[in-house]
């Protein structure tokens, strides 16, 4: 017989790693909820052509492209927000704005799988769409650092930047889109000579050069900085204006780390303003990043619509709780296992688990009818917290015996008094 493993690039997730994916998403939904974003679901395949429309080349290189059986080019997609232009052009084009658009799920890219990079991963996804203000942005940011914290991770910070600002000094140059867009994902690998050797304009090349080696935490000064260079670019200029409008509005409203770097890129097409990544110390990948797209709708064939966004990796951020020992996740529930002694009790005790789960107690039944201490061993084993042991003599006296399996302590106790025992 053949021994099967997983397909290289995806995963297994089991015991606490399932877990700690789960809590993620739990937190994230928590987070939608508290900056009324309204959950959907996006199909995982979508038409080549949608997904292929605004993406970076790295990204169309990378992606599970097939032919389905109709001879349609279909791929998996690897990320979700041309999913989400699709269902704002369609199914919700007639919607109020703004609308606000909460995903989570796996998404797919044939990258060289590491540590935190894999070819199917997890991501939670937030699109605001509709609103061009830097309020907007702000909010997409704030939820961002609200959901680290309610993680409980320590120490993240923003790195935050205005695609703008590049593209404006590119677009007065007279430098096409098509060669903005290498040079942008150059930038984005840290391949500052090779982008730079795009760019014919000796000036051209020495603003950016000096943009390059610009960041710092103090925003107001880097700003400063950046105006300086920017002189002369008025779009860029304009760009400028906006990064601070929308560093005001966060830094007045919350605590918060951030670096500013006018260079910063990200392998996106479709960005057309803000943008921004977050980190923690320990790990060099981002755990998550979004900003400003306000021509992706239309270029979907829906009306001109502005709209900003993020997605966070679930699978970086379960690295990042790991690597901090961060204890956010929700409190241990109490685990019990209700055995019967005898073939003549297992019906009450199957009641009496039911009545547990009803408390919203973890309650398993003991179904593999083992004798009493081979039970408990298994119990013990498998971490539960309380073995309830039900006996035919106990039983007539309205009783179960309750086993403390941390503390290797038991008591009788009364059944109709067992729930409030269990949550002392």
């Amino acid at each position: 017989m053949p021994t099967f493993q997983t397909v290289r690039g995806m995963r297994d997730l089991l015991g606490q790693e399932a877990q700690i994916v789960t809590s993620i998403i739990a937190k994230a939904q928590e987070t939608a909820s508290l900056f009324r974003f309204k959950e959907v679901f996006t199909p995982h395949v979508e038409y080549l052509e949608l997904l292929s429309a605004k993406t970076g080349d790295e990204i169309r290189q990378r992606m599970f492209i097939f032919e389905d059986l109709g001879k349609r080019q279909v791929a998996l997609r690897p990320e979700f927000t041309a999913s989400i232009a699709r269902l704002v052009t369609t199914t919700l084009r007639t919607e109020p704005k703004p609308l606000k658009l909460f995903s989570a799920g796996t998404v797919y890219r044939y990258d060289e799988p590491q540590r935190g990079r894999y070819r199917e991963f997890w991501q939670s996804n937030f699109e605001l769409i509709g609103v061009d203000k830097p309020e907007a942005d702000t909010e997409i940011i704030l939820l961002t650092n609200k959901l680290l914290q309610s993680i409980g991770l320590s120490d993240f910070a923003f790195k935050i930047g205005h695609i703008g600002i590049i593209k404006g000094i590119l677009s007065q140059d007279g430098i096409d889109e098509k060669t903005q867009n290498t040079i942008l994902q150059r930038m984005d690998k840290k391949e500052y000579s090779l982008a730079l050797k795009l760019v014919d304009s000796e000036k051209c090349q020495n603003t950016l050069q000096s943009l390059i080696s610009i960041n710092g935490k103090d925003w107001r000064d880097v700003v400063e900085q950046i105006n300086v260079l920017v002189v002369g670019y008025e779009k860029a200029k304009a760009a400028v204006e906006n990064l601070v409008e929308v560093l005001t509005l966060v830094t007045a409203s919350t605590e918060i780390s951030l670096t500013v770097e006018p260079a910063f890129a990200r392998g996106l097409e479709y960005y057309t303003g803000m943008i921004f990544e977050v980190y923690i110390p320990q790990l060099e990948i981002a755990l998550g990043g979004g900003g400003r797209y306000d021509r992706l709708i239309e270029a979907f064939g829906g009306e001109p619509t502005s709209a900003v966004g993020c997605a966070h990796g679930i699978d970086r951020t379960a690295i990042a709780i790991q690597t901090q020992n961060a204890t956010y996740l929700t409190k241990a529930k109490v685990s019990v296992v209700v055995i019967p002694i005898t073939e003549s009790v297992k019906v009450d005790a199957l009641k009496i688990a039911q009545s547990i789960r009803e408390h919203g107690v973890s309650a398993e039944f003991e179904l593999m009818g083992r004798k009493m201490g081979k039970a408990l061993e298994a119990a013990d084993k498998h971490g539960f917290d309380y073995a309830i042991i039900v006996g035919e003599r106990e039983l007539c006296e309205g009783n179960v015996v309750v086993k403390d399996l941390k503390k290797h302590e038991q008591s009788t106790v009364l059944i109709e008094e067992l729930f409030e025992k269990i949550k002392k």
